[in-house]
């Protein structure tokens, strides 16, 4: 299995080249060269497996024996796991109204992103261990990223990692998630910015190529293949618990809402759909609207500037992996998608051409929901269900119920389910409901926290080289003193 550049120019690479990449050299994203088909045996087979079980045959067919073996790759996926919370992994709530809630959030952070990111760490480290290297790994976070990041490699003894968060535009909890963990290999700076703002440096970063190869940098964000790889995994759970029954001709499909800010869930469900699985998607987004604004006018700019929400890790403006879904719908034309995000990157503004748009709004329906919805949503959750919703999963609930009450028959339906209500007791108290906070999470006020500033008037990019710099150095005296 090859990957190439949405953007055609950089080499094609492994899974392995693909795996410690963050961007193409050409500024593109991996993809996979091709996209295997299953057809309705396979989709029968795979039917009945738990979600470890799917992430297992997804990987089998992206990352290839010759790099992991399979049984290395099951016991990686099966140590990834080991510290979920739920004996699934993830779990289908089946409520009120037809509503089916997938909690994609039983890791040790209390988000989806842990699904990705302990796969991920767990390759990164096979290969590491075979190749006796180190990697620094480079994080900016909305909120979940970069505690789940962190808690996938913290202790690790062949990587480092560096988060920056935006100050004061996460919750406390996701703060001090990320702030708390002490381990000699996390580094964490706290950006006077928001999310997109605090990207720019580790984007100027990553551009310079030659700083890059020198220093083994990657990226754990939802650009790097691997994490939207096993995300795929989600939108084959879904469809296999609530598809009616794979005996019919053509399949039954499923309508599977995904909530979304950097559009990586998105990109997976998209790709997944390429590949045969019949699921409708719905893109729901807060009112930072981008995706809402592409899908149904082709309009793909920048607004004024980020809104904050209640639906905080969704706050961002530039969703990188619409990159992914434009290549995938254009029929793999890495010209076409060079020019149009060329486009995009000196202008921050692009009119889809007309066939990429409908091809567009043929794969994915979409949606921007306001805080007073979210809100709503909660309130109405809990009321019906008492089933505590986190903003996210709320954004993506809300579309559930504007179907319901507009009557409208529909396939079955299931609402992924990014974050636990656990970790947003702000914005659970903003609907008027009772905050469930485990010992674990109230634990995180009594610790020490640990960070750095990146203040306004600051050159982040300059301390970001630094602190990367730094970091090798130390590396490289650690790989002389070989009595350590």
């Amino acid at each position: 299995m090859w990957y190439v550049s949405t953007r055609g120019i950089a080499p094609r690479v492994n899974f392995e080249g693909a795996l410690f990449s963050g961007y193409a050299s050409d500024g593109g994203l991996f993809m996979p060269e091709e996209l295997p088909q299953l057809d309705k045996e396979t989709l029968s087979q795979w039917s009945t497996l738990s979600y470890p079980g799917l992430v297992k045959e997804l990987c089998t067919l992206f990352v290839g024996p010759e790099l992991i073996p399979r049984d290395d790759l099951d016991d990686l996926i099966d140590r990834a796991f080991s510290r979920f919370r739920h004996k699934e992994v993830v779990h289908l709530s089946r409520l009120r109204n037809g509503l089916n809630v997938l909690e994609l959030w039983h890791g040790v952070t209390y988000a989806f992103k842990d699904l990705s990111l302990c796969c991920t760490a767990q390759f990164l480290q096979y290969f590491l261990g075979k190749r006796e290297k180190h990697v620094t790994v480079v994080v900016g976070t909305s909120g979940d990223t970069g505690s789940a990041a962190i808690e996938s490699v913290q202790g690790a003894k062949n990587m480092d990692i560096i988060v920056l968060l935006p100050k004061g535009r996460c919750t406390k909890i996701q703060e001090l998630q990320m702030t708390t963990v002490l381990k000699e290999n996390v580094h964490v700076f706290e950006v006077e910015g928001n999310s997109d703002e605090l990207d720019e440096p580790i984007k100027a970063v990553f551009a310079d190529v030659a700083f890059v190869k020198k220093h083994h940098l990657m990226s754990l964000n939802s650009i790097n293949w691997s994490r939207v790889l096993v995300q795929m995994a989600h939108h084959f759970f879904a469809y296999f618990r609530c598809a009616p029954s794979l005996d019919s001709h053509p399949l039954p499909p499923v309508e599977v809402v995904v909530p979304t800010g950097a559009a990586g869930n998105l990109a997976a469900g998209c790709i997944a759909q390429k590949m045969g699985l019949p699921i409708r998607l719905v893109v729901a987004v807060n009112r930072n609207d981008i995706i809402h604004r592409t899908v149904r006018r082709g309009d793909f700019s920048l607004s004024e500037a980020v809104k904050p929400t209640l639906a905080s890790a969704m706050d961002m403006q530039v969703p990188y992996n619409m990159e992914r879904i434009f290549w995938l719908l254009s029929g793999s034309d890495s010209q076409a998608t060079r020019v149009l995000m060329e486009q995009f990157e000196r202008t921050q503004s692009l009119k889809l051409p007309k066939e990429l748009h409908s091809k567009l709004s043929e794969a994915v329906t979409s949606e921007s929901v306001s805080d007073e919805a979210i809100t709503q949503t909660m309130s109405r959750c809990w009321a019906e269900n008492q089933y505590l919703l986190c903003p996210h999963s709320a954004v993506a609930v809300s579309c559930h119920y504007q179907q319901v009450d507009r009557q409208q028959p529909s396939a079955p339906r299931c609402c992924l389910a990014t974050a636990s209500a656990a970790k947003f007791p702000e914005a659970v108290l903003a609907a008027g409901l009772s905050p469930e906070t485990p010992a674990e999470i109230l634990a995180l006020e009594h610790k020490e926290t640990r960070c750095t500033p990146m203040r306004r008037g600051d050159d982040w990019t300059l301390m970001l080289r630094d602190t990367i710099e730094d970091l090798s150095r130390r590396w490289s005296g650690r790989g002389l003193n070989s009595s350590e």
